[in-house]
């Protein structure tokens, strides 16, 4: 069986004695922002049958906004709540699958996302990869996945592979989140055909709302050709600093933009996210008590809530 490497303990334990010595802030919410009281989402009921999982696509078409940051630690959080969760490498990039301690560049290529896809021989099972949290698989991608983009372009149902590869794994799973590629190409429309909703993490810039309304024509596009059930479930506003002006004003103008689309809690900027992605860890795991981890873990419940997962 193919070991993967993972990253050097030393790595992490300089890491964790950082994040032990660091005061952390608490949990910023939209609500208690602008004067209102942030409502209480419950820990949810546990869930006595596993299966049918619901697919979410995190997804933007602009880089650096905390996608990956998002789908490894509401992943881990929405696992402590006792979900089965699969986490989908589908960036060539591999921050996924480094961020849960795996540097997908040294696997050799039946171990990836791109075999499953491409192999009709492939057992998908075999490729998954457990994580260090209890509850927590992944689907591991390297840059392989890049040479994949003209294949799916030539083939008539070449929109269809990731969902054809995810269908066994769906009776698994309760909650599968995809890491997409910040691009609308071939590998992002694959995501979005195969998944029931999209969550968009969202930084609090004004380039970040014009991107938005591209981002938004594009899901309505891929809605009419390809998956009419295509839910956008809500907004996460991340890297966010309650201190800044800017970012309040631009939160604000979001909120009354898509009322009712972004979630009440806020992912506030933390070096946390940094150290934990090096320690090959979510920040669940790595920084337990810290903001970010608790926030995150708010966020899980809030989804739940939502009805955007069991």
């Amino acid at each position: 069986m193919y070991i993967p490497r993972r990253v050097a303990p030393i790595e992490k334990e300089v890491c964790r004695l950082n994040a032990k010595s660091t005061f952390e802030k608490d949990v910023v919410t939209a609500s208690s922002l602008f004067g209102g009281k942030a409502e209480n989402f419950p820990v949810p009921a546990p869930i006595t049958e596993h299966g049918q999982a619901k697919v979410i696509s995190i997804f933007n078409q602009k880089g650096g906004v905390g996608k990956t940051t998002t789908t490894i630690s509401l992943g881990a959080a929405l696992a402590e709540l006792g979900r089965r969760v699969l986490l989908v490498d589908f960036d060539p990039q591999g921050g996924l699958s480094l961020g849960l301690g795996v540097n997908a560049h040294r696997l050799p290529l039946e171990n990836t996302v791109y075999y499953a896809l491409l192999s009709p021989e492939a057992n998908i099972d075999e490729i998954v990869l457990k994580s260090s949290v209890a509850n927590l698989d992944f689907l591991p991608a390297n840059k392989d996945l890049v040479g994949i983009e003209m294949k799916l372009s030539s083939d008539i149902s070449g929109h269809l592979y990731l969902k054809k590869a995810l269908a066994p794994l769906r009776n698994e799973y309760d909650v599968i989140l995809i890491d997409c590629q910040p691009t609308m190409g071939r590998l992002a429309i694959n995501a979005l055909v195969a998944s029931d909703e999209i969550i968009v993490p969202m930084q609090c810039e004004n380039f970040a709302m014009h991107g938005f309304i591209e981002l938004s024509e594009n899901i309505g596009k891929v809605r009419e050709v390809y998956n009419p059930e295509l839910k956008l479930v809500g907004i996460i506003a991340t890297m966010f600093d309650k201190k800044t002006l800017h970012n309040r004003e631009v939160i604000s103008r979001i909120i009354e933009g898509h009322p009712g689309m972004v979630f009440d809690t806020l992912i506030s900027k933390s070096i946390r996210f940094s150290e934990s992605t090096v320690a090959g860890e979510p920040i669940t795991a790595y920084a337990t008590s810290s903001a970010g981890a608790q926030s995150y873990r708010r966020l899980a419940r809030e989804l739940i809530a939502r009805g955007g997962a069991r």
